[in-house]
């Protein structure tokens, strides 16, 4: 008798688990395209959630357009991000990272402490990319490389 999904996950092809990893994977060796590629037509992009200085209102930045926008405002500003995490939950089509992002930009370094989410849909796109992150502590943590 075989166990229920949810009692016998499968770590490593989780369709969100896979689209997380494709994502950090294109930010490592800069290919925006192939960043967007892995986004649904209608994806989202919470980094972080609410309002901040990347997002004014904390809506979001829905479609292609708006994370190819994403990406040129914050992701194309370093030279490297650092994707440290400490644990992974996975529930159903999404999974949660606790840990840290480093970002490294103009000799200096950014450590955003927090919980990130990916949800993928039943093609194994993102449908939405989740950063708990707080700004103010971020900034705090700046330092020279």
């Amino acid at each position: 008798m075989s166990k229920p999904a949810y009692l016998d996950i499968d770590r490593e092809n989780n369709p969100a688990v896979v689209a997380g990893r494709i994502s950090r994977e294109m930010v490592a060796v800069r290919d925006k395209q192939g960043w967007l590629d892995n986004f649904a037509d209608d994806a989202v992009v919470e980094d972080p959630v609410g309002p901040s200085m990347f997002d004014e209102h904390g809506n979001g930045h829905r479609g292609r357009d708006a994370i190819s926008a994403f990406w040129d405002m914050t992701i194309a500003t370093t030279e490297r991000l650092d994707f440290e995490f400490d644990e992974e939950i996975i529930c159903g089509n999404e999974v949660a990272y606790i840990g840290r992002i480093v970002s490294h930009i103009g000799g200096h370094v950014t450590t955003s402490r927090g919980v990130f989410t990916y949800r993928a849909d039943a093609s194994g796109k993102l449908v939405a990319l989740r950063a708990f992150w707080e700004v103010q502590k971020t900034m705090e943590s700046l330092r020279p490389e």
